[in-house]
C-alpha cells in the first residue's frame, strides 16, 4: 500500500521559509515511498469561518475540496509559521472549515479521525515557531489526529537556505527529511488494511 501524505503550510506567501522547509520534509516522505500531495491553503479561497454563513450557504467549495483531500490521504505534513505564539489564521481557519459536518466526511467519523500528522516550522527567531507547533498540536488532538513525535523547528531560517531553496546545513536537512519519513512509517502502521 502506498501511503498518501497531504502537505501544506500555514503561510500564504509563495516561497515562504515554512514552504521551503515543507518541501524538504516532503522529500523525506517521498524517499521512503510516499505519494505526497502539495496543497496551497490560500488556493482554497476560504472565507473566515462564520456559523451563520454555514447555515445560509453550506460549506464553501474550498472546504468541501479540503474534506475530500483529507478523506483520500493517510497523513498530514504541516509547516506551521508562528503568529503571536500560535498558528496562522489561514491554517486555523482551514482546519475549522474542514472539521464541519458534511456528506463527504467518512461515515461515523470526522474528516480528521483517520489521520496522522507531523509538523515542522521555520522562523527568523530563536524559538523557531515551536510555540505554534504546541498550539497546533492541541487543535489537532481535539480533531482526533494522531501526532507523530518527530518534528523540527528551524531557527534563523532567513539564513538557512541557499539560492536554490536547499538547507545549507546537512544535519538540519537530514533531520527535516527524517520528519517526513517518520510520518510515512507511522501512517503505515495506523492505516486501515483496506485503505
Amino acid at each position: 500500500m502506498t501511503i498518501k501524505i497531504l502537505a501544506f503550510s500555514g503561510s500564504s506567501r509563495r516561497g515562504s521559509l515554512n514552504q521551503q522547509l515543507l518541501e524538504v520534509a516532503a522529500a523525506g516522505a517521498r524517499a521512503v515511498g510516499a505519494d505526497v500531495t502539495m496543497l496551497r491553503l490560500a488556493d482554497l479561497q476560504l472565507p473566515l469561518y462564520d456559523g451563520d454563513l454555514e447555515v445560509a450557504d453550506g460549506l464553501p467549495p474550498g472546504a468541501l475540496r479540503l474534506q475530500r483531500l483529507l478523506a483520500s490521504h493517510h497523513a498530514l505534513l504541516i509547516a506551521t509559521p508562528e503568529h503571536n505564539g500560535g498558528p496562522t489564521a489561514l491554517l486555523k481557519n482551514a482546519l475549522d472549515w474542514a472539521s464541519r459536518p458534511a456528506a463527504q466526511a467518512r461515515p461515523g467519523s470526522g474528516a480528521f479521525a483517520h489521520l496522522s500528522a507531523a509538523m515542522v516550522s521555520a522562523s527568523p527567531g530563536l524559538l523557531a515557531g515551536i510555540r505554534s507547533q504546541v498550539s497546533l498540536q492541541i487543535v489537532l488532538n481535539k480533531l482526533g489526529v494522531a501526532i507523530v513525535p518527530a518534528s523540527f523547528a528551524l531557527p534563523a531560517a532567513h539564513q538557512a537556505f541557499d539560492e536554490r531553496g536547499a538547507l545549507k546545513d546537512a544535519g538540519a536537512d537530514k533531520a527535516v527529511r527524517a520528519v517526513g519519513s517518520a510520518l510515512v512509517l507511522a501512517a503505515g502502521r495506523d492505516a486501515p488494511a483496506n485503505s
